[in-house]
This record gives structure tokens, C-alpha cells and sequence, in this order.
């Protein structure tokens, strides 16, 4: 857990609740945390649900791996700790997102339990949604469209989650979607957990 470096804060409740902005929205907000190796189909998966929710009226947002890491996390690498903190940020900016009440999908490899339940534990009761795209290796490395695996296999990538780093499977996802299947497929029993949560 980052220390908390500011003194003098004080928190500052909002004119409009949470349930209100809600209301609004028509939905409820939450983190959708998909999680799982490179090339599980994390990123491909989100933003194939965040089109069919958008085209559905629902407000949502994507905070993929990559992308957050050329902005927000550009100052930290991949060692344990730096995975720890880009996690952290990432939760609590999820957080900001579902108390706006936007679903908010998260594409990141996340692979160390403890900092995923860090998570977890920020978020109400139901509103943190852990999603494992539970892609064999074998078929990630096949796949490799950034070549990592390749990079990783020959050495020239340290610390690489899969092959010499851990990662660490949930075990008790409230969704695992095997990422053999269609895209299209997956995409729909995610749709179908958020509507019979009633999230949407």
C-alpha cells in the first residue's frame, strides 16, 4: 500500500451522490477488471463489450494496460513493486470512474492476487469484477502480436509474466471466460453477468 505523503488533506463529500449519478446514467457503475497473460485476450474482449454497452446507452471506459502506461504510469516499470503501484493507481482511478457511475473495463495483466483483492477491498460489495480470460500459454505465445514472447524467450525482455515471472490465477473470479472461444462469444456472457447483477 502507497504511503499516504500529503498532510493537511481532508476529504470533501460530493453535492451529488453516487446513487444519483447512477440514477442519471440509468446503470450502476463498477470496475470490470479483466485480467490474464499478454495476448489472453484481455484488451480485445473489453473493448468488445464496451462497444455493445455503448451501443446499448450504457456510459462506459476502457483503461488499458498500455495505454495508461504512456500517461499516467510512464514513471514506472515492471518490477514487483512499480506492478504494485500501476495496479494501485489504477484501482483508485477505477474507483473515481464507478462513483461517477460509469462501467469501468480494465485491461491489464495484473498478475499478483494480493494487489488485485488491494482492489478489490476499495470497492463496494459488487462493484469490482474480476474477469479471467483463462487462455493457456501455449495458445498466448502462438498468438504474440507485439512479439513479447519472443522477446521474453530469448532473454531480452526481464521480469516477463508467464515465463520468468509469476502470475498468479484468480480463484474466485466472478467470471472466467475462456479465451479459445469466439470474441463475440465471451463478449456476450459478460453482457449476460452484468444483466443478471442487475448492473445494467
Amino acid at each position: 500500500m502507497a504511503e499516504q505523503k500529503a498532510t493537511n488533506v481532508t476529504w470533501h463529500n460530493h453535492a451529488v451522490s453516487k446513487a444519483e449519478r447512477c440514477q442519471l446514467n440509468g446503470h450502476k457503475g463498477a470496475i470490470l477488471w479483466f485480467t490474464g497473460l499478454s495476448a489472453s485476450g484481455k484488451s480485445t474482449v473489453a473493448n468488445v463489450v464496451d462497444h455493445r454497452l455503448h451501443q446499448m446507452g450504457k456510459h462506459t471506459y476502457v483503461l488499458d494496460g498500455d495505454n495508461i502506461r504512456m500517461g499516467l504510469n510512464k514513471n514506472l516499470g515492471f518490477s514487483a513493486e512499480d506492478r504494485a503501484e500501476n495496479i494501485r493507481r489504477i484501482g483508485e482511478v477505477g474507483k473515481l470512474f464507478a462513483g461517477a457511475g460509469v462501467l469501468a473495463l480494465t485491461a491489464f495483466i495484473s498478475p499478483y492476487r494480493k494487489d488485485r483483492d488491494a482492489v478489490r477491498a476499495l470497492m463496494e460489495p459488487g462493484e469490482f469484477i474480476e474477469v479471467f480470460m483463462d487462455t493457456p500459454l501455449e495458445v498466448c505465445e502462438a498468438r504474440d502480436p507485439k512479439g513479447l514472447y519472443k522477446k521474453a524467450r530469448a532473454g531480452q525482455i526481464a521480469s516477463f509474466t508467464g515465463i520468468s515471472d509469476p502470475y498468479e490465477a484468480p480463484e474466485h473470479a466472478e467470471l472466467r471466460l475462456d479465451g479459445t472461444k469466439p470474441i463475440e462469444e465471451l463478449a456476450e456472457e459478460v453482457i449476460a453477468y452484468l444483466k443478471s447483477k442487475g448492473l445494467i
